[in-house]
């Protein structure tokens, strides 16, 4: 019997690429880690060097917690990013729905309308926006940190891609059972649109959880601070040029990130590979 070589140059190659790859995106965390255990000595020495020579770790991580409000800014973002999903999805499911399996006049400029707001960022709404919260007197509040994401074009786009994918079959058979648009779209859309939430989720908590900018306009207050804005405070009044601490806090902030990411990765690359936006 012929045996075929496991590693065949190709495969050897891409494998290569692959942990280059890797090594780069994770350079800055793995320095991240690095820093966050070493005092200030060690982290302006001439020398480059990932171990530190003395292990500053306790010291760092219990100044970020001390003088960071480090709980505060966790549950800050945890909320902000669950009620922007929550709302995103609430909103996108049906409209997405619509526009793939629904028959009407509007479908086609819709979908033109949904491309342009593609294209336009949170910057060039900012300022009116701002107006808009600040003569309402909603501003350092959960409100102005939420409203504006309510309605995400790329999340429709983004079902709209899944829905086109599923058998309308499925749902001419719900109508048959006397369901109505509602009822398919909770009942039937819903339950197997899970690994494109799933995706989607992935990208709509890390855009605002590291979202500076927004934050920045509206919140004065600590108490409303998402994590990035409550890194830059405490930089600016506690930590200084103290790299080590800072470095401690920035890895507090996004250790749930990266466990969110671990633990729903599989559903991610499901629900990327059948929305159509795969390579």
């Amino acid at each position: 019997m012929k045996t075929r070589s496991r590693f065949t140059l190709g495969r050897l190659v891409r494998l290569a690429l692959l942990i280059l790859g890797a090594v780069v995106f994770l350079a800055p965390y793995i320095f991240m880690i690095s820093a966050a255990g070493k005092s200030q000595d060690d982290i302006f020495t001439a020398a480059l060097s990932l171990i530190p020579t003395h292990f500053y770790y306790v010291q760092n991580f219990t100044k970020a917690l001390d003088k960071v409000a480090m709980g505060t800014l966790l549950w800050n973002g945890v909320v902000v990013c669950a009620l922007i999903f929550f709302f995103q999805v609430l909103v996108a499911i049906p409209c997405a729905y619509a526009m793939a399996k629904l028959k009407f006049r509007a479908a086609r400029m819709m979908m033109v309308l949904v491309l342009l707001g593609l294209l336009v960022p949170i910057h060039a709404t900012a300022l009116p926006l701002y107006v808009a919260f600040d003569s309402l007197s909603l501003l350092n509040g959960y409100t102005a940190l939420v409203a504006p994401f309510t309605i995400s074009v790329f999340a429709i786009f983004l079902f709209l891609q899944f829905f086109r994918a599923m058998p309308d079959d499925l749902i001419h058979a719900a109508r048959l059972d006397g369901m109505s648009e509602l009822g398919i779209v909770s009942r039937v859309i819903v339950p197997n649109a899970w690994p494109a939430v799933t995706a989607f989720a992935i990208f709509s908590v890390v855009a605002h959880w590291n979202d500076l900018y927004w934050p920045l306009i509206v919140i004065s207050k600590p108490g409303y601070a998402t994590p990035p804005l409550g890194l830059m405070n405490f930089r600016a009044a506690e930590a200084g040029d103290d790299y080590g601490a800072l470095m401690a806090a920035t890895i507090i902030i996004t250790i749930p990130l990266v466990a969110a990411f671990l633990l729903a990765q599989k559903r991610f690359v499901e629900g990327i590979t059948m929305t159509g936006l795969k390579g």
